[in-house]
């Protein structure tokens, strides 16, 4: 792949603001390991150009930047589809009847399957705080604990406990504004569930560091330590 076409992205896409010349080439070199080990495919119909697939890539690879490419290891294939597309999931209720339906998704990751995208969210006008890939590769980080539920396996020195406070205080708050029909500045389905809130705080980590750091600084501390990286400092937020 030219490297013109990876300046083209570096200089696109605002995350990767601030990051030093030795973290851009680590960046890069795991880029070019992830497009050679998982298959990143368009279906319905969307042919992928290698910038597409480059685009992805990059923002795919930024959370692992400190933890490595084996943090993906039970992912093998992205799926893109052109737009919106509908999943079909089933479940029980609480009388045993299992229901199916229906439901229109911008992203979605499977915990031992695919990663799926939504090219036009993906290329979409950028949102404070929102980046859909990031936001889907967390699960993926989340899901190495066996269930996407808000706490992936941690670092050695990394504490359960205060790592549950720090997410319970902020995932409480978020909850309390949300039903008194506040606005709020990070995404409200933060507050769909915790593996959610995980998600979607991920996302503003790298996407809107600073103003994760000013809401919740308990949640920033964590990622920070979590993912071995400081946004908001490389960033000058």
């Amino acid at each position: 792949m030219p490297q013109s076409q990876w300046r083209e992205q570096v200089g696109s896409l605002a995350l990767l603001r601030g990051l030093s010349a030795d973290e851009l080439a680590r960046l890069q070199r795991l880029v070019w390991l992830f497009l050679a080990e998982k298959a990143v495919v368009g279906v319905q119909g969307l042919e992928l150009s290698d910038g597409m697939r480059l685009r992805i890539a990059a923002q795919a690879c930024l959370p692992v930047l400190e933890l490595g490419l084996g943090s993906y290891r039970n992912l093998e294939v992205v799926l893109v589809y052109p737009g919106e597309f509908v999943a079909r999931h089933e479940y029980e209720d609480e009388a045993g009847v299992v229901h199916q339906e229906a439901v229109g998704l911008s992203g979605e990751a499977w915990v031992q399957g695919p990663v799926i995208l939504s090219w036009e969210d993906v290329a979409g006008e950028p949102q404070a705080g929102i980046n859909l890939v990031i936001h889907e590769f967390a699960h993926k980080l989340d899901m190495l604990s066996g269930a996407a539920n808000g706490l992936p396996p941690l670092h050695a020195d990394m504490s359960v406990a205060q790592w549950g406070a720090d997410f319970s205080a902020a995932y409480s708050d978020m909850a309390r504004r949300v039903e008194l029909g506040e606005a709020t500045v990070l995404d409200a389905y933060a507050v769909e569930d915790p593996a959610e809130f995980f998600a979607v705080m991920t996302e503003a980590f790298f996407a809107a560091p600073g103003l994760l750091l000013r809401s919740y600084p308990g949640v920033y501390g964590q990622l920070r330590h979590f993912y071995r990286q400081d946004p908001a400092l490389r960033q000058g937020c």
